[in-house]
């Protein structure tokens, strides 16, 4: 028998049953790969359509025997037996974020462009670190940065790599921000201090409503918590640029080193943005980096409003998060930066991977500009959802929610049952239910909280919940479009009721505030 005989007979028998060979994706098993992920498929598009509350409201206690009652060194050796189970652990109670009274985290629904780009790479794998991993895939994402950056307003000298999310991106961001500004210290004259001791003279200003990634950042970094000062906002809670002049002063009278000014563009709780002009005059007057995080906004970079993220352009680097405001999977977001030889402070240069020479001949590496190596393809799910949708159809999926926060904020004005703390920038809105006129700040507070808890426990709809100046509000983050006003009132109402049903055991208690 020859080589190339005894190839195709074993590549024949790699299908037989019992041959672990058979599960691998290959031109052998492509049928079965088709019908097992149609399979696959066909299990969640018959779940979705099903879907008529966005949660069962199941607890970790019910859950966790099920699931810790599972024997894994007992396969099924069946997908349907497999997907049998899964409906039972994971799709019966799982969390459904394209129901319309989800309102709670920054989760949205998704596109079903990007869900085929999801299929796509996954199937293909491709590792977006060298070219020789991914080829027309390091091509497509240079692309997508190259499109991203020229919306946001930088320069032709622009560059940036996808991450997994916000905070790794805000991470990135800020590790960049850290060694160029060891390296413009380095360059004073008469300076001989060590990296080591300038460390912790290096000061991140944000402010008080930023995301808790920077802070994050900064410990990772080696800074520590108290190199980020939380500087003061508004009552629309944005940054105030005279609390920031005031704190960039008082740190260099102080001694110590502005590393860089993070401006918010779109808060997790109140969907704020900073005044990115006032706070890029400021940076470009005190010689500091200039970060935006844009994870949550980003999506006015394709909507009508594009003119709230003015200034954005003058920044030194942005977070976006595609999976967010561009309703794509998670997980799609990137780092951009005004100058793409920044990113080279973290390269490193490894002989089995990215050699010294492989720059030279101009293979386009993506791990030179990462902290990420092995990397998903990403970004294949947005170019695919530009290519089919369009940038402007997911900028008016994003100002339809931005228009039902707007419309909620007004039917939150005239019910005497809510408060609500500001008027939505984006399609975030902070409330809280008040028992009665008067009523204590402790019984408002457990109101609230039981309404959230049990509201989740029905099923029937899921709020976010946050803390404003050290009491208890919910929040409702809207990201799907398919939601209504009829489905805020509802879920308005269901709040309500839980939350009077609290106070008013509390007054049958004799509890009640005089």
């Amino acid at each position: 028998m020859t080589f190339l005989e005894q190839g195709a007979q074993e590549l024949s028998q790699s299908a037989l049953p019992g041959d672990p060979r058979r599960y691998l994706l290959s031109e052998v098993t492509a049928e079965d790969y088709r019908r097992t992920v149609a399979e696959g498929a066909e299990r969640v598009a018959a779940k979705i359509a099903k879907v008529d509350r966005p949660a069962t409201g199941i607890s970790v206690a019910a859950l966790e025997p099920e699931i810790r009652g599972i024997d894994l060194e007992r396969p099924l050796s069946d997908s349907a037996a497999a997907l049998d189970e899964l409906e039972r652990i994971y799709l019966r109670d799982a969390v459904y974020f394209h129901h319309p009274r989800y309102l709670a985290h920054l989760n949205c629904p998704i596109v079903i462009p990007a869900l085929l780009g999801e299929t796509v790479l996954s199937s293909i794998n491709s590792s977006l670190d060298t070219w020789d991993q991914s080829v027309g895939g390091t091509l497509i994402e240079r692309r997508l940065i190259d499109w991203t950056t020229d919306r946001i307003g930088f320069g032709s000298d622009a560059d940036g790599v996808f991450t997994s999310g916000g905070t790794q991106s805000n991470l990135q961001a800020m590790l960049v921000a850290r060694e160029d500004t060891l390296r413009r210290v380095r360059l004073q004259p008469g300076e001989t201090e060590p990296d080591i001791a300038i460390l912790p003279k290096l000061r991140i200003f944000a402010s008080e409503n930023s995301h808790f990634s920077v802070i994050k950042a900064a410990r990772m970094l080696g800074l520590g918590d108290g190199a980020v000062i939380a500087v003061a906002s508004d009552a629309e809670r944005r940054m105030q640029p005279l609390a920031l002049q005031q704190e960039l002063a008082h740190c260099l009278a102080d001694g110590l080193i502005p590393m860089a000014v993070v401006a918010t563009a779109g808060t997790t709780d109140f969907g704020s943005i900073d005044p990115l002009p006032e706070i890029a005059n400021l940076c470009e007057r005190y010689g500091v980096w200039m970060h935006v995080d844009a994870a949550y906004g980003c999506g006015l970079l394709v909507s009508r409003r594009r003119h709230k993220l003015d200034g954005i352009e003058y920044a030194n680097s942005v977070t976006v998060d595609f999976h967010k405001s561009f309703f794509q999977p998670v997980s799609s977001s990137a780092l951009l930066v005004a100058d793409g030889t920044t990113l080279g402070y973290v390269t490193y240069h490894a002989d089995y991977l990215n050699p010294k020479h492989s720059a030279k001949t101009g293979a386009p590496n993506q791990v030179d500009k990462s902290i990420q190596t092995t990397r998903r393809f990403d970004a294949l799910k947005l170019w695919l959802t530009l290519r089919i949708m369009g940038a402007d159809a997911v900028g008016e999926l994003f100002d339809e929610v931005i228009d039902r926060a707007y419309d909620a904020w007004l039917m939150l004005q005239s019910d005497s049952r809510f408060e609500v703390v500001t008027e939505p920038e984006l399609s975030t809105l902070v409330f809280r239910y008040i028992p009665w006129e008067g009523a204590s700040p402790e019984l408002c507070d457990r109101a609230n909280l039981h309404a959230r808890s049990a509201l989740f426990a029905s099923g029937e709809a899921m709020v976010a919940g946050t803390k404003v100046d050290g009491h208890h509000y919910l929040k409702f983050t809207l990201l799907n479009p398919r939601t209504t006003l009829h489905d805020i009132a509802t879920v308005l109402d269901l709040l309500a009721a839980h939350a009077a049903e609290l106070a008013d055991a509390y007054e049958l208690s004799g509890s009640r505030a005089s």
